[in-house]
């Protein structure tokens, strides 16, 4: 991530919706583009993005496949993934979001829908990073804690039986 703008990679076959993407996100945003699956998968292992709008329908490997590698990998886990698409199966959106999908855009888009859902969901994921981090200072505190709990016992016990003796 950038220290002035977040990075959004958009993913899609049609290099007409890419330039929209770019041309809707990138006064506030770092677009990073893709036009299949593969790149767009080596790109986000490479430099991680801070989100991802990611097309179903694309030949060779669909933006469902691409979701699921987002989501096992460890260093774009936490990427939030919007669908966006012209599918409308409702099964097609319990798919997504049973595989991690943080939300679906149909299309028709609609530039002011696309911008406050991004805009929104980066939201969410700076907080939930932000808690992620106090969350592991917090554990790690209470584990030093525990630790020298631990070492006071250990010495109290053995000056107890010291004393005993």
């Amino acid at each position: 991530m950038s220290a002035t703008h977040p990075t959004v990679l958009a993913v899609d076959d049609e290099p007409f919706n890419l330039s929209l993407m770019d041309e809707l996100l990138n006064r506030d945003y770092i677009v990073q583009k893709a036009g299949n699956g593969p790149d767009a998968i080596k790109l986000a292992f490479t430099t991680p993005p801070d989100l991802a709008l990611i097309d179903i329908m694309m030949p060779d490997m669909d933006g469902f496949e691409v979701c699921r590698f987002l989501k096992n990998n460890p260093a774009t886990r936490h990427v939030p993934v919007i669908f966006i698409t012209a599918k409308d199966d409702i099964r097609d959106e319990e798919r997504g979001f049973a595989m991690g999908a943080s939300d679906f855009i149909h299309k028709p888009i609609s530039a002011p829908i696309v911008l406050a859902r991004v805009r929104a969901h980066i939201k969410i994921k700076f907080m939930q990073d932000y808690l992620r981090r106090k969350n592991s200072l917090l554990i790690k505190s209470a584990d030093e804690k525990s630790a020298e709990l631990q070492q006071l016992r250990d010495f109290m016990w053995g000056s107890d039986m010291l004393a005993r003796r």
